[in-house]
Order: C-alpha cells, then sequence, then structure tokens
C-alpha cells in the first residue's frame, strides 16, 4: 500500500463534496510527473490525504482512497473545460486520471501545522518550490500525520 497527498481546490471539489457524492474522478491533471504517479505508481486502496490548496487556510480536510485505475480524463478532449488540450488525441490520451472515495473528513490539519512537525521536515508538500497537485507520502509520514489529526481530537469514553 502506498500513500499519496492529493491537492484540490475547495471551489472546484472540497472534502465535503466527496462526502457528499462518495466518489468522484481526479480529473485536470496537467503535470506529467502528477499523471505518472497516476498511471504507474496509484493502486486500488492507496491512503489519500485530500488537501485544500489555493485558499484562504490550505491543510489537509480529509482521507480518502484510490478507487479505480487510471483511465483518459474526458476533460482533455472537451473545448468547453479549463482542462481542454487541444494536442491530445483520443487515440492516445495524453492526460489521465483516478476515481478516488471518501473515507473521512477530518479536522483541517492547516499547512503551518505541518510545517511545525519536526517529523514531517521532509515531506515534499513541505520542500521548497513544489507545487505538485499530487505527491507521495511516507509510511512515516502517514502515521504521523494520523497521529496530529487524532491528538486534537476529542477521546472516546
Amino acid at each position: 500500500m502506498s500513500y499519496w497527498l492529493m491537492k484540490s481546490e475547495p471551489e472546484e471539489c472540497s472534502i465535503d463534496d466527496l462526502a457528499r457524492l462518495g466518489r468522484v474522478p481526479w480529473t485536470g491533471v496537467r503535470n506529467y510527473q502528477a499523471r505518472n504517479f497516476m498511471r504507474d505508481d496509484f493502486a486500488l486502496g492507496d491512503g489519500v490525504l485530500f488537501y485544500h490548496s489555493s485558499c484562504p487556510q490550505p491543510g489537509i480536510a480529509g482521507l480518502a482512497e484510490v478507487c479505480s485505475a487510471a483511465y483518459p480524463d474526458a476533460t482533455q478532449f472537451d473545448p468547453a473545460s479549463p482542462y481542454y488540450d487541444p494536442k491530445s488525441d483520443r487515440a492516445k490520451p495524453r492526460w489521465l486520471h483516478v476515481d478516488v472515495s471518501f473515507v473521512r473528513k477530518t479536522r483541517l490539519l492547516a499547512l503551518a501545522e505541518l510545517r511545525q512537525a519536526p517529523a514531517l521536515a521532509g515531506m515534499r508538500l513541505l520542500q521548497p518550490g513544489n507545487r505538485l497537485s499530487i505527491t507521495p507520502v511516507t509510511p512515516a509520514e502517514w502515521q504521523e500525520i494520523l497521529k496530529l489529526l487524532d491528538a486534537a481530537s476529542p477521546s472516546p469514553r
């Protein structure tokens, strides 16, 4: 099992949208490295940190999982889509996506809080210049993030 951080702008698809829909196609990825992660490295059941980006308070907003293999992203062929790519060929699509399914909403684990955790200092998200919408997360980083999320949750009685 692998772990990933996937960024979404909440206006486009938020963790609440995913909770309501249950499953969404992760469309619009237009970076070759992020596409290659989905194509070559994603597997069914991989864990996903659902990250709200390009918003007033960026951070991890919930957990999801990969629930499909990579397949062609139809938005690349739609001239009305902001993700339209006129150079993409239906016979050999340039852009792929996967479906992700809802696991649970969490408290917002803000970017500032992630930066304060020494165990996450090497996390790709936190490296200068990182702008990828999909990044790998190590098992140790995944466990540390779950601890941070649970530390602020009330204890069950």
